[in-house]
């Protein structure tokens, strides 16, 4: 409605100005017509008459030449009337310009001196020939004794002409300037209120209530109207005054609540346009306020610079407004960061469609864990159905057909099936250990104890191993390591998980050199694991210690369920205030290793968990 209006306005404004503008240039049209007639009769008049006169006067200037020819030749012998009438034309045509030619000739029109002979060029500008008889009088008789004949170039009658049309051109300029003037005038006399009306209007359009028109100097009418307009004024900045605090209050707190709101929102209208944008979304988007208002969000583009928002809203403006009212759902990809966003249309109270709104929430925790999950259930089962369909094989076969097995080879089953469970065992208690050490309240036991005494009993657990690979372990101590304050169990667990890994994945018949020392800045006693495997690239060292990450390539075809390394971290940085590290080079080995702090670190006593009640210990 508002556009509309403002469309009427300016139509209305177009046609008020095309009615002036129509009767300011047909003032002018009629007012130049009329001076150009004017002028043009007044330039033929003077024309006229010039001519007129110009050939009167030549008539006049050859009977005087006439008679000063009679009196010249009068008393003269006939050979000597050449020289006379020469010496007088040439007198005269020396005097006077506009004379261009005079022949004098006798009565039997015999050419007795022409002046064409002496000044050719001259008598080419003859223009207007006139002539006259050569009349002598005897007694009371009249006798013609010749003839004079003059032409005149008439420069005079040019002169005088040119000057008399500049003159009319002056004249007719200021003439039409004076019309313009009081045309203008008229115009600008009778438009000036409707001006200051006009200005009146654009002011209360503009937001300025209150705004009021002086009608000194204006007519009766006038006043009425600029009365009406001022009254109008004052009701308006009344009613803005009583209104824009609350509407800015209603404003300010749509504002806030949609600025406030923990997903993004992007509000577009219906022609696409971004209109209000919140600070989630623009983080989330990775954009900039002035970067994103006001422009088209089909423009919008992911980190693969796509168009993420084009066919979706096309698929969301082709679905009927009569549909059940469930939000378009769709995912979209910013960097490492997975975003689901739901598309609504928006309407007002009038039930009138005004664009659409976009909420959009990160999702990438919930995509990554079900991820994880699915990765951890698949490798879990995978796990569990190995030990157990070997158990089960053994177990069916010893059943059915133990009687006839030597003893070596009942021997040989039973320690295949011991090592089954044991694996199985292990990953079990992994995985109660994960659900229990991530608990956000546990809180372990913690005594000062020797961290040397923990390295060599689980060294002594897995000598047996060891000695079945062919592996040589070393330990490597500094002298007078101080005692800290651990909790035996879970250190126990995660060294014996780092030991048990260095076993795994050395070849037989390497070394596995273990160190216990001082940290270089003395906080820390450091304890690492040195073997010579396969090693890891830099892409994997970053993420070994991840929960379910497992190294996958040729080398690494050892089974697990990926959480062993993620439970060290979570008991060395979580529960032990410490740090876990490793380095490797592929194709050399890797070194595993852990620092724990030699001052204790004061924590609150959530939930204090006995040492019988902590997960049964992983065997190697």
């Amino acid at each position: 409605m508002e556009n509309g209006g403002e469309i009427k306005k300016v139509s209305e404004k177009k046609k008020s100005v095309s009615a002036q503008t129509r009767l300011i240039v047909t003032g002018l049209i009629l007012s130049t017509a009329f001076i150009l007639c004017a002028a043009f009769f007044a330039t033929y008049s003077i024309g006229k008459n010039m001519n007129d006169a110009y050939r009167n006067f030549a008539q006049v200037l050859a009977k005087t030449l006439a008679i000063e020819g009679v009196e010249v030749t009068k008393e003269v012998p006939p050979l000597a009337k050449y020289d006379a009438l020469r010496t007088n034309a040439v007198s005269i045509l020396n005097s006077n310009d506009d004379i261009s030619y005079i022949i004098f000739k006798d009565n039997t029109s015999k050419i007795i001196y022409s002046s064409k002979d002496d000044y050719p060029e001259q008598a080419a500008k003859a223009r207007i020939p006139v002539s006259s008889p050569m009349v002598v009088k005897n007694l009371n008789e009249k006798q013609i004794v010749g003839s004079v004949e003059v032409g005149l170039s008439g420069s005079i009658t040019d002169k005088v002409t040119t000057t008399s049309r500049i003159s009319i051109i002056i004249v007719f300029i200021l003439a039409w300037l004076v019309v313009l003037g009081i045309v203008y005038m008229n115009s600008a006399i009778i438009t000036r209120e409707l001006r200051k009306l006009h200005q009146g209007v654009k002011k209360i359009s503009s937001g300025e209530f209150g705004y009021m028109l002086d009608d000194k100097g204006t007519d009766s009418e006038t006043q009425e109207l600029y009365a009406a307009f001022n009254d109008m004024s004052e009701r308006l900045s009344r009613y803005n005054e009583q209104t824009i605090e609350s509407l800015t209050f209603e404003r300010n707190k749509l504002e806030s609540v949609l600025m406030s709101i923990v997903n993004g929102v992007v509000v577009c209208d219906n022609h696409d346009k971004v209109i209000m944008v919140n600070n989630y979304a623009k983080r989330l988007l990775e954009v900039e306020e002035e970067d994103i208002l006001n422009t088209q969000i089909q423009q919008f583009c992911d980190s693969s610079g796509e168009f993420c928002f084009a066919d979706k809203i096309s698929e969301f403006k082709d679905t009927p407004m009569e549909d059940d009212g469930t939000p378009l759902t769709f995912n979209i990809h910013i960097d490492s960061r997975t975003l689901k966003c739901l598309i609504s249309p928006m309407f007002t109270r009038s039930n009138s469609y005004v664009g659409y709104i976009i909420i959009i929430i990160d999702v990438t925790k919930e995509v990554e864990m079900d991820q994880l999950r699915s990765n951890f259930i698949s490798n879990v089962s995978h796990e569990l159905r190995t030990p157990v369909t070997v158990l089960r094989s053994y177990i069916d076969t010893l059943y059915n057909f133990g009687n006839d097995f030597d003893f070596n080879t009942q021997r040989e089953f039973i320690g295949v099936m011991n090592q089954e469970i044991i694996r199985l065992n292990r990953m079990v208690n992994d995985i109660l250990d994960f659900s229990r050490y991530e608990a956000q309240n546990l809180h372990l036991e913690k005594t000062k104890q020797d961290i040397v005494e923990i390295i060599e009993d689980a060294v002594n657990q897995v000598q047996v191993l060891a000695k079945e690979h062919d592996l040589t372990i070393s330990i490597m101590k500094e002298p007078d390591l101080p005692q800290i304050y651990l909790n035996v169990d879970s250190i126990s667990r995660a060294f014996m998980n780092i030991l048990s890994n260095a076993i795994k994945y050395s070849p037989d018949g390497k070394r596995i050199k273990i160190r216990a020392e001082r940290s270089r800045d003395g906080e820390y006693v450091e304890v690492s694991v040195e073997d010579q495997g396969p090693g890891l690239s830099e892409k994997d060292q970053k993420r070994v210690f991840d929960r379910f990450y497992r190294v996958e390539n040729a080398t690494h075809t050892v089974k697990g369920t990926g959480l062993g390394l993620h439970l060290v971290k979570v008991t060395i940085e979580k529960h032990h205030h410490g740090q876990v590290f490793v380095n490797s080079v592929e194709g050399e080995g890797s070194t595993f290793g852990f620092r724990l702090p030699i001052k204790p670190i004061e924590e609150e006593q959530e939930e204090y968990i006995p040492k019988n009640q902590l997960p049964a210990e992983s065997e190697a």
